[in-house]
Parts: C-alpha cells; structure tokens; sequence
C-alpha cells in the first residue's frame, strides 16, 4: 500500500469518527500508452517515435554472438561496438580505448564525465546530503551506480544506427572545469571525429550558480534524422529508506496537448513508448529530478518519443533493495526493476539542436522559473486531488517559509507555532461546532418523541422534524462541517513533506529529518495518545454509548498505526494540533455538563392533531 492510500485511509477513518461515512477513493491507474505496432523503424514523424528496436547495438544476440553491423540499432547505450557501423564506410577496428575521467566542480556540483562516449558517469549535488545506508555524510549522487551513466547518444538515418556510447571523445579543456562562487559560466566540449567524415560535438555550459546546464549537439557530415539520448535507468537511491523511495521513482513527460503525466517504475513491465511532442521528460526520485528539456529559453523545440523498458544489462548495484522489515506491510518484497529510459529528438538540416539538462533538487521556485510545468514532475496525489491540493500547498508553503524566516527558527519549531495558530484560527468555528452538536444532542429525546407518536405518517412527520429543526435551531451537519476544516491543511501537509526539498535534512529535537519518520516512533504514540484524549473529554457528559466507547480505543491505535512510518514532520504537526484542541475540549466539555444539569428540553409546542 502506497503513503497516499495509508493516508487517504487516515483521513476516511477521521471523517468516519466526525460524520460516520466510509467513502473511500481508489487512486486511478494511470493511462498506459502502448508503443504503435507493425511499423517499419524510421524517423520521427513529429508525434513520436516509430518502430523501437530491442536488441542492444553492438551487443550479443540470443546465441551469444556479436550483432552484425547494420542491424537495427538500439535507443539504449550497450557494450562497446566490435565493429564499424553500415551508416559509414568500413573502417578498421580497433581495440576499445583507455578511458579518462573529467571533472567539473562549482558550488553546487560535482560532475564526473567519462571520455567514452561523453557519458556523464557521476553528479553529486554538494549542497545535500546522502541518507542511504552505507552513504550518510556523502553528498546526494544523482546517477545510479553500475549503469554506464547518462547522456551516451546515438544517431539514426532511416533504419541505421550510429552508436556513440563507447566511441572516445576529445574534450575540450582536458583537465576539466573548476568554478567559481561569483564567476561566469564556462563550457566544456566534446568532439568525436569518425575517419568517414562525420563530426559530433555536444558543448555542455555550466553556471557556478545554478543546477541549469545548457547544452548544444552539432552533426557534421551525413544527413542524420534522429538524434536518441539515453537517460539511464533511474536516479540514485539517497533517502534512509530503499523500499519506500523506490516506491515514487519513475519518469514524467509534458505533452504538448495533453500536459504532465508519469509513471512509476514499479508499473512498467515491458517496452513503452511515451508519442510526443514533448516539452521536457525527467526521470524524479522522491526530492531530487533528472530531466532534457529541448530548445533555450524563450525557443520552440520539443522532444519526440519517450521510450522506457525494464533494464536488461548487468544487474545494477542500485537494484539490489533490502528486504523489508516485518512491519513495512506497504514496501515491496520484492526489488523494483530498474529501467532504462531514452529520448529522442528530431535533426533538420542545420544538424543544430539547442536544450537544456537539469540535476537537482525539486526546489518548486526554480523548477516554475522554466515556465512549462516542470514542478509538476512529481505531481500532489491523484490526479483528482491536484486541482484543490497545489493552490493549498502554495499558500502552506508561503506561510511556512514566511514563519522560518521572519522568526529565525527550525521548521520543526515552525511546524508547532503553525499548529497551534491554526487551532486559534479555528477556534470560533470549532466552538460553534461543538456547541451545535449540544443543541442537537438535547433535542435528541424530542425528535425520539415525535418519530414515535408519527410512526407510518410519513408526510406528518417531516412536517414536524421540519417545525422542530426551526424551533431549536437544530442542523444535522452543523456540529460536522466546521471540524472538517482541518483536513484539508492536513492532507496538503502530507505533500509538503512528502515533496518539499527544504525540509529534507531538517532536524529537530530527537528527529534527524522532518522529512522522514520518526526513528524512535514517539511521535506517532504521542499522536494516539492526543487522539485518545480528545475522545475521551468529548465524550463526557454525553450519552453511554458502546460504539463510541470501542471507536475511542480503536481509533488511536489505528491512527498511531498509519502514521507510523510518515514524515515526522507531519505527525509532529498533527499532535501538537491535538493537543492544542484540548483546552477548547474541556471547556465544551464543561459546558456540556451544565446544559446536561438543567435536565432535558421540554416540548415547547402543541401538537395539532
């Protein structure tokens, strides 16, 4: 079970106690696009991509031969090929070339490039740090190990592939880049120069401020159609825990007409295609994003097919999750299959095309300053949620981030001065709540008289439950409506820790991260137990009632039950929530009492019959 059905199942449970419904919502399974069937490979038609081969380019065949040149090629980058491409003259072969490493370090980053192929084999993002095991204290690397890296590149004219991935590049400085705080962009170039006249140049320009690089490929030579750029097959797992995180990893797309979508890996199980035209794809881990977006900034270039299938070459290191723990009746028992996932894009006759590469973190801010939806990459819930839940996260996280730092003070600070303002804010309307529940409580022994002195006359005793409501002001969702108000705060905070970066690594007290749960589990006991308290001052001075007197054991254990492995930052919220509600409690509480003492309302009208 994913954190948002746990969650939605809270929810229910709460609203349950308040209305006594059991609505619950399935989440809706995403649309899966199938790749088209029976064409021939070619180019891109504009709307995606045609005819996908599967076996890997200068791999082996099911006999465990090499593939012959010629072959249709692959989108993804395989072994280094044993023999020239059909698209070029034969050329002789040579033995694989050493391998050198270049870096580029600034601020935020740290880029490691392999010369073969102009992989991008390691990111490592300065600014955050690792919480997977065996990493803590490193800093966060985006590229899963043991998958040859990103980037690689291949070119397709009609059916023939040219493979780029383990050809050796030139690279231009040699000795890599090292910037500056303060200083200016700088680029680093690779060049490929195949005897046959082709020349391949991507220039990556990098700015010591920023996680955007801008990125340029020209094609010299033949008349290429397609230009296919390998992805990798998901980020590096970073979190404290493998099991739930690989549950979000997978990959989104932006559609031309049919906006933002994705898909979880855990959901592909063969060979996908995403048809463009696409503004940007992304790969997207819980916090951090890995995504092309074509053209510069203010152009109209878009990207063709997404392609994704489960990946067939060694067994990366990143694969290999740990078995869950007893309790973790949600995570796989079983490891994610990594995937591997290319894009493609169109070539015109210039051979020029213009994007953009973004490793980082899903910083909302930045992601909205490319002005297409890339901060819906990791979307707020279900797709029905999202239209009610992303203006309610906004306004959260302003106010949030507006208390952080006008007060000068941890979130997890800010997260209690929150809940306790929220409870303030409310309170008139849980007054009012609470004290239509003892109006209708007391007129409960009358609307008994009545439906038993009219029983079988239907139309006589509407009339008079109608006449009744009015004399006493009684209203059936009055004591209901203005305490369900709290819910939608508590279902936009489960997103904001859920996907808000900055409280990633915030600490507080015992808590080592406000983003992750709680390692010792006192919150979510602290949690039952505010529940259990609450329940039990309301129900004095009211009714015996069995239901209830079950309900108000059951509820805090299960409660405490579902929020056991939630960010603490939310639980820490919701119980500092609670227990700021008991001082109105136990006034109401007293009030109740006195209305109870002055003994039962008499029937104040006569009856025309």
């Amino acid at each position: 079970m994913r954190q948002e059905q746990r969650f939605l199942l809270a929810i229910m449970l709460m609203i349950l106690v308040l209305v006594g419904t059991n609505i619950l919502f399935p989440p809706i399974p995403p649309e899966e696009v199938a790749g088209p069937e029976g064409d021939a490979p070619g180019q891109l038609d504009g709307t995606g991509v045609r005819g996908v081969p599967s076996a890997p380019l200068g791999g082996t065949d099911a006999t465990g031969g090499a593939a012959a040149a010629g072959d249709q090629g692959d989108p993804f980058a395989g072994p280094p090929p044993t023999e020239p491409s059909s698209l070029f003259p034969p050329v002789e072969v040579v033995a694989t070339p050493a391998e050198d490493t270049v870096v580029v370090e600034g601020p935020l980053y740290r880029y490691s490039w392999s010369t073969l192929g102009a992989r991008l084999i390691s990111a490592q993002l300065l600014a955050f740090e690792s919480f997977d095991e065996g990493q803590e204290g490193q800093p966060v690397e985006l590229i899963s190990a043991g998958t040859g890296g990103v980037l690689a590149m291949q070119l397709r004219l009609g059916e023939r592939t040219f493979d780029l991935g383990a050809r050796s590049f030139e690279v231009e400085p040699a000795d890599g880049l090292r910037l500056n705080e303060g200083g200016g962009p700088r680029t680093l170039t690779f060049r490929y120069r195949d005897p046959a006249g082709l020349i391949f140049q991507t220039a990556y320009t990098f700015d010591p401020s920023s996680y955007d690089i801008l990125a340029r490929t020209e094609v010299v030579g033949p008349d290429v159609d397609l230009l296919v750029t390998g992805m990798g097959s998901g980020l590096g797992y970073n979190e404290s825990s493998r099991s739930e995180e690989s549950t979000v990893m997978g990959y989104a797309w932006n559609h031309v007409r049919d906006g933002v979508d994705d898909t979880r890996f855990a959901q592909v199980d063969s060979e996908r295609i995403e048809e463009g035209p696409h503004r940007w794809a992304a790969l997207k881990s819980k916090f951090f994003i890995f995504a092309l977006i074509p053209g510069r900034e203010g152009s109209e270039q878009y990207l063709g097919g997404v392609i994704a299938r489960p990946y067939e070459g060694p067994a990366p290191v990143e694969g290999n999750l740990p078995e869950p723990e007893w309790w973790q009746f949600w995570a796989p028992r079983d490891p994610v299959t990594p995937h591997e996932i290319a894009v493609t894009q169109s070539l015109d006759a210039s051979g020029v095309l213009d994007y953009r590469v973004y490793l980082g973190p899903q910083e909302r801010e930045v992601l909205m300053a490319f002005e297409n939806d890339l901060e819906e990459a990791n979307p707020y819930g279900y797709r029905w949620m999202r239209p009610i839940v992303r203006p309610v996260v906004s306004v959260a996280l302003l106010i949030l981030n507006f208390l952080h730092d006008v007060l000068n003070v941890g979130y997890g600070w800010v997260l209690i001065i929150f809940g306790v303002m929220m409870r303030v804010l409310l309170w008139p309307l849980n007054q009012k709540a609470m004290r239509s529940q003892m109006r209708n409580m007391a007129v409960q022994p009358l609307m008994k008289e009545i439906q038993t002195k009219y029983k079988g006359q239907n139309e006589k005793l509407q009339k008079e439950m109608m006449k009744l409501y009015k004399e006493h002001g009684f209203n059936p969702l009055g004591g209901c409506l203005p305490m369900l108000l709290p819910f939608p705060v508590l279902i936009t905070l489960f997103f904001v820790f859920r996907n808000t970066i900055q409280l990633r690594g915030e600490s507080f007290l015992w808590l080592p991260n406000l983003a992750a749960a709680d390692p010792l589990y006192i919150l979510p006991v602290l949690l039952g137990l505010s529940m259990f308290l609450l329940m039990s001052i309301s129900a004095r001075s009211m009714p015996p009632n069995p239901q209830m007197k079950m309900m108000r054991w059951i509820m805090p254990i299960m409660m405490a039950g579902i929020f056991f492995r939630f960010a603490s930052g939310l639980c820490l919220y919701y119980a500092v929530s609670n227990l700021a509600t008991l001082p109105q409690q136990i006034l109401i509480a007293k009030e109740r009492q006195q209305v109870k003492d002055k003994g039962p309302i008499v029937q104040p009208h006569k009856s025309g019959d």
